[in-house]
């Protein structure tokens, strides 16, 4: 999703776990002094500079988190008695607008922090993380579990229906009241101490986890020139490229992330170097050496499980899907059942065909894994006249983010217009002021390329979100991992990158288009099953003509892509379905079943291959992440027993989808403004089927999903 970590307002929130003030050990760092938080301020004190304010990412100092975090800790920690020691009588505004407002120093250097654990965990960052990270646990569960804070949300809980509150105060004394209670304010001692010391674990054992896989991809696979069979010449560069880069002049590097991975086993002609890459890509954190993390995974589990019990639930998905679209694991386990079942038939239908070819070439091979992408393209080539070589050369990296801004634009009013006096993390950083109906609605960070210490994939990050009660416009990031192109050549990405540049910035589109008072009901601050939703149907708008005309443009001849090759693409667009669906629903099945498991003890990999063998899993295809390198479920508890979202949000995409299309398209007639009305700007101030339902309707039909998806 959006982003690797939680920021501060859902840590200390849905996902905190338990211990009041009383029970907390924090673990001990160098103490704060006043010549440390002077020297530190530019963390902890309001932002400034150009646009209301920006993070100092030109001072950072990696030495500097600690001592900051801890000042920012002990001025949250006053505020937090400013209001438990009001002698007044607790009210809406002394205690839950008090309590909205407080951390505003923790949250300015926690956003900072985080832009550095995941784009530049390198040099002495890891081991500040290491440190830091069981401590921000413990001050979590310190605030969540003080009890005379919740004593007094609670008194102003207990006189809800006299409050004569809007819907969006009521929305938020409800969401603050039951925070707590799930983080365990209602626990004995005993279980608040057990809890907190679970946390402090769990958030060790999560940065573990995420260091060992950050370790893991940037190792690299190392061929020749011989070696290169196949393969484009953009990506041979690329290859190159990186190679010198780590040292190794004259070879080619197939880094183990899947920005490389993919266009290999797509081109490369060598089965045994598709196999070596793939093998070395899947097996992330898992080869048991001292970067293993199966040991660490089985750890996350138990504890979480435990954590479930003494909040009073069956499980950890129990706890966690309470407050989703989905309400109950078994309404997510329906769904998802309802949809293997036809993705796993296509998958055969897929292999079938794939090895109809590889017969017919006289490979003498049947299809495994590390052949699904290579023989794919030969499937589409065949049964479409189309592979993917052909679709590269009008993917322009730079054009698709020209792409991304004119339907912002079209859609919604927003323009994106490049800035340079806003200080970057890195080099490669750009910056770009965003407006809507002439008045400044953001600030906007792209971060494109792959780097040592960075997370794979790709994500959205709010540094600060939308809020008109503090005066705050949204700033936010894209961040991706592309490999860089030689100097002065264009970046030539894979149409599946091309969606994936989309749906990220559907997430930042989101967060811009916020429309709030309080800052946690801003934005992207919504349940996680409704969260991808704006983000996956942003992806439908990249394949319309009207795009592809002004921005598939051919990086050698300048011409846009032809109609001919665009029809070839709509027409393979339910191509690979099964695969695609397959590659991303065994992850989502296995998260929910670890987490439906409870406190058995569980063998992280054995599990697998147990659970995918009674789900028939095709023995062409492994889960997309894998559970060594399952980062959305392991690397913090965001999304736990919560992958199954993507689905769950894509059933509401393919609704909304379709209303569009009848109703104009997305850039002419009135739906994209009542889905910005009703969907984008609302954030959390309303629940999510609330919000669905004014802009549709109805309830979701999720017909709509199987046709979408091809299965109907």
């Amino acid at each position: 999703m959006s982003s690797p970590q939680m920021n501060r307002r859902t840590a200390l929130g849905l996902m905190a776990g338990a211990s009041t003030a009383a029970f907390v050990t924090t673990p001990t760092l160098a103490q704060s002094t006043g010549g440390i938080a002077i020297a530190t301020a530019y963390l902890t004190q309001a932002w400034t500079g150009p646009y209301g304010g920006v993070p100092a990412f030109d001072k950072v100092k990696i030495a500097d988190f600690e001592p900051a975090t801890l000042t920012a800790m002990d001025a949250m920690r006053a505020e937090i008695r400013a209001i438990t020691d009001n002698p007044a009588q607790p009210t809406f505004q002394n205690v839950i607008e008090a309590y909205e407002t407080s951390g505003a120093a923790y949250d300015r250097v926690g956003a900072v922090y985080n832009v550095w654990d995941s784009n530049l965990s390198t040099g002495g960052f890891p081991d500040v993380s290491a440190r830091l990270s069981p401590v921000k646990a413990a001050f979590g569960d310190e605030i969540t579990q003080n009890a005379d804070l919740f004593q007094r949300i609670e008194a102003v809980y207990n006189q809800r229906d006299s409050l004569k509150l809007n819907p969006q105060q009521d929305r938020l004394l409800w969401k603050k009241y039951n925070n707590f209670v799930r983080a365990g304010a209602k626990l004995s001692d005993a279980q608040k101490k057990e809890v907190a010391d679970i946390n402090q674990q769990l958030a060790t054992l999560f940065n573990r986890f995420s260091n060992n896989l950050k370790h893991d991809e940037a190792q690299a696979t190392f061929i020749t020139r011989d070696d290169l069979d196949g393969l484009p010449e953009p990506f041979i560069a690329a290859l190159a490229s990186k190679a010198k880069e780590l040292g190794k002049d004259g070879m080619y590097a197939v880094q183990n992330t899947r920005s490389a991975m993919e266009p290999f086993t797509t081109y490369s002609t060598r089965r045994d170097l598709r196999e070596k890459v793939w093998r070395a890509y899947i097996m992330r954190g898992d080869n048991n050496d001292q970067w293993d993390n199966k040991q660490i995974g089985s750890q996350i589990l138990k504890l979480r499980a435990k954590r479930a019990k003494l909040y009073g639930y069956p499980t950890h998905a129990h706890w966690r899907l309470e407050v989703a679209m989905a309400k109950t694991p078994d309404n997510a386990m329906n769904l998802m059942e309802a949809v293997w079942g036809p993705a796993v038939n296509r998958v055969h239908e897929e292999v079938a065909d794939m090895q109809k070819i590889a017969d017919a070439e006289g490979a003498n091979i049947t299809i495994a894994a590390w052949d699904y992408r290579f023989y794919a393209e030969k499937v589409k080539k065949a049964k479409y006249d189309l592979d993917e070589s052909e679709v590269k050369p009008y993917l322009q990296l730079d054009k698709i983010q020209d792409a991304m801004f004119w339907a912002a634009n079209k859609m919604y009013g927003f323009e994106f217009i490049q800035v340079k006096d806003v200080p970057v993390f890195q080099p490669d950083v750009t910056t770009y002021k965003v407006m809507r109906a002439g008045k400044q609605v953001g600030v906007w960070y792209y971060d494109p390329y792959a780097r040592e210490g960075k997370s794979s994939g790709a994500w959205e990050t709010e540094y600060q979100g939308q809020s008109y009660m503090l005066d705050h416009i949204c700033i936010c990031s894209n961040n991706c991992n592309f490999i860089k192109a030689e100097p002065g050549k264009p970046i030539l990405i894979s149409w599946d990158d091309a969606e994936t540049m989309f749906h990220e910035f559907g997430h930042a589109i989101h967060a811009l288009s916020s429309n709030a008072w309080y800052p946690s009901q801003g934005g992207t601050n919504t349940a996680t099953d409704f969260v991808e939703f704006p983000s996956q149907l942003n992806e439908h708008w990249l394949p319309l003509p009207v795009v592809l005309n002004q921005f598939a443009i051919h990086y050698e001849t300048g011409k846009p892509m032809p109609a001919e090759l665009q029809e070839k693409l709509v027409k393979s667009s339910k191509f690979n379905q099964g695969f695609a669906t397959v590659e991303y629903l065994a992850c989502a099945l296995i998260d929910m079943k670890y987490h439906l498991a409870g406190e058995t003890d569980i063998d992280i990999v054995a599990f697998e291959k147990t659970e995918l063998a009674k789900l028939n899993m095709p023995k062409e295809i492994v889960m997309r992440h894998r559970p060594t390198q399952f980062a959305h479920i392991f690397a913090d508890d965001g999304y736990s027993a919560g992958y199954y979202s993507y689905l769950w949000s894509d059933a509401l995409v393919a609704d909304a989808y379709e209303k569009f299309m009848k109703e104009g398209g997305p850039f002419d007639g009135p739906t994209a403004k009542n889905y910005f009305d009703n969907i984008l700007s609302v954030g959390d101030t309303i629940p999510q089927d609330v919000a669905f339902r004014n802009f549709l309707g109805r309830d979701v039909n999720r017909d709509a999903l199987m046709r979408l998806r091809g299965f109907a």
